[in-house]
């Protein structure tokens, strides 16, 4: 308080205080220089510096128009070659939508680019909104169609990409307007005031576009292994398990600091409570790996929780994540995660197994999901903070790039999506393993890479909500749609699906809505409309006029209320 008070005193506003830091820094080099002849020091503090963080929110596009021949591309960015579809060079190779099909989807016909990042994609000043395909006419904003006609419909999936720090996204819509244009002889007998009709007469539907494929997913069965890093790094502070010194609260129980197997518990136990809440059509088990402890000679590898459809029980596997990889970690010779033998201090870790077997864990993983329902999708979410070797011992150990191969290609069967997670482990290892079943791997569609392990949570919060239907957030008419998009902030978006946050009803600061990652991690909303068949006359020469936009602002020192709650 004393300090508050001294620079409010001196009349140094907040800015000044901020410029005013180097030249303290400087200053305080020569403090004391020259009180005596025989003793001397010099305590130099140069260079200081202030730089203010950046939140830069990166929007591409896919936008598809189907006027009676099939789905048809008419915008996208970036469009490296102006056709349409969404296009980009990287280090002389080209990657278009069309490259990355949904192969189970027999309605998927590509995606919005995966390879997309903070540093490759092009300014919106660079987009090109290309031609109306009924018209031919040129169009000069994302949305410019001058001949729409009951039976036509279409669609735009936005990638967005939040760059340098979290925060919390809004989508917003303004300056929405209604005219009835000229009215025609047929128009004037069903409608003789008339009015503007077409966004009443416009049927709409806004979603989280999980797979980003522009098509709405709905739910189907699968069966799903979480394979978990269970090495010493992902707990010891010795090892690198501790994330910092804050509290974690995890269903009851809370920590004086939080870890990386800690950060698990939590998004393991949110991906089940999102499925269990969805009443998703899942079974659902868990197998762990870590390394050997010396004179074992044997991977420490197996299943925590068979698949059941039980997900009260899975969620107990879940439960005290510390102690059960504590016991394989340092507990005696062939400890389980249930013998209870382990030490859970992260600031012990003495006398731990080394290595970590990521490539048999995958392989248990497998052999599980072989038990599990008859034609049925499979996945497994493999989550490693390391590089894949074996230790100080002598076991030879499986290549996880080789198991992740198998388990795709259904060797042994059945064929398994195979999605990873990378903490701050092997991330050319991790993608190389990640790829769809039949399909190859390193797909960058199925590897999340992650920077900072406190976005774990989040990353399963993502996953789940592709494992179960695609969350739709409004379905009405586009007029309705639209009044929602521009009353207040718009309608905020969540960064976590797997929180149980209605983007309608709840308040934008409910504790249920994530900020999102400032990593530039890919989040799609879609946007898809139609022009009924049995509309009318009325709506001939209507104009529907509006914007479209998205708004950011960063999560530290704010609670997501938005700006006009704010004020």
């Amino acid at each position: 308080m004393t300090d508050n008070k001294k620079f409010d005193t001196i009349g140094l506003s907040r800015r000044k205080m901020l410029a005013g830091l180097g030249a303290v820094g400087v200053a305080s080099a020569g403090a004391g220089l020259g009180t005596t002849a025989y003793f001397n020091d010099t305590e130099s503090f140069d260079g200081n510096t202030l730089t203010a963080g950046q939140l830069d929110l990166l929007v591409d596009w896919q936008q598809t128009y189907d006027f009676g021949e099939g789905h048809q591309f008419v915008s996208a960015h970036p469009d490296h070659d102006g056709d349409g579809e969404q296009s980009v060079e990287i280090d002389g190779e080209v990657f278009s939508y069309s490259d990355f099909p949904d192969e189970d989807d027999t309605d998927s016909n590509g995606a919005n680019l995966p390879v997309l990042t903070c540093d490759n994609i092009p300014p919106l000043s660079e987009a090109d909104f290309g031609t109306d395909p009924v018209t031919g006419e040129e169009m000069e904003t994302l949305v410019q169609l001058t001949d729409v006609k009951p039976g036509d419909s279409g669609e735009i999936t936005f990638s967005l990409h939040l760059c340098d720090n979290p925060g919390y996204i809004w989508m917003q819509a303004g300056n929405v307007s209604e005219d009835g244009g000229a009215g025609t002889e047929p128009e004037m007998l069903v409608d003789p005031d008339n009015l503007g009709d077409l966004g009443d007469a416009i049927q709409a539907t806004l979603w989280y576009d999980e797979d980003c494929d522009n098509v709405y997913d709905g739910a189907e069965p699968v069966d799903i292994m979480l394979t978990l890093d269970f090495s010493g790094s992902m707990l010891y502070d010795g090892f690198g398990g501790l994330v910092n010194t804050d509290d974690i609260a995890i269903n009851g129980t809370t920590y004086n600091e939080t870890t990386k197997i800690d950060l698990v518990e939590l998004g393991t136990r949110q991906f089940i409570d999102f499925l269990q809440n969805a009443n998703a059509d899942v079974e659902v088990g868990v197998a762990y790996f870590d390394g050997e402890k010396s004179g074992d000679n044997e991977p420490r590898t197996g299943i925590l929780q068979p698949l059941t459809d039980d997900l009260s029980v899975v969620d107990g596997a879940l439960s005290g994540l510390r102690q059960k990889l504590a016991n394989v970690v340092s507990g005696g010779a062939g400890s389980t995660p249930f013998d209870g033998d382990g030490d859970p201090n992260p600031f012990a870790g003495g006398g731990i197994a080394t290595g970590t077997y990521i490539g048999e864990g995958v392989d248990d993983a497998q052999s599980e999901l072989a038990n599990g329902r008859p034609g049925v999708a499979k996945q497994n979410i493999v989550l490693s903070d390391g590089e894949s070797f074996n230790g100080t011992g002598s076991t030879t150990f499986s290549s996880p790039t080789a198991a992740a191969d198998d388990a795709r290609a259904a060797s042994p069967s059945p064929a398994t999506d195979v999605y990873t997670i990378n903490v701050n482990g092997s991330a050319s290892t991790l993608l190389a393993m990640a790829g769809p079943a039949g399909g190859a791997g390193g797909d960058p569609l199925f590897f999340n890479d992650l920077d900072d392990p406190l976005n774990i949570p989040t990353v399963f919060g993502n996953l789940a909500a592709q494992a179960t239907q695609e969350k739709v957030i409004m379905e009405d008419t586009l007029a309705s749609v639209l009044a929602e998009l521009a009353d207040g902030d718009g309608i905020p978006l969540d960064g976590n699906r797997a929180t149980l946050y209605d983007e309608l009803t709840d308040p934008a600061d409910d504790p249920d809505r994530d900020a999102f990652r400032g990593d530039g991690v890919m989040h799609c909303v879609a946007l898809e409309w139609e022009l009924p068949l049995e509309v009318g006359n009325e709506i001939q020469g209507d104009t529907l006029a509006f914007d479209l936009g998205f708004y950011t602002e960063q999560a530290r020192h704010n609670d997501g209320a938005g700006p006009s709650q704010a004020a």
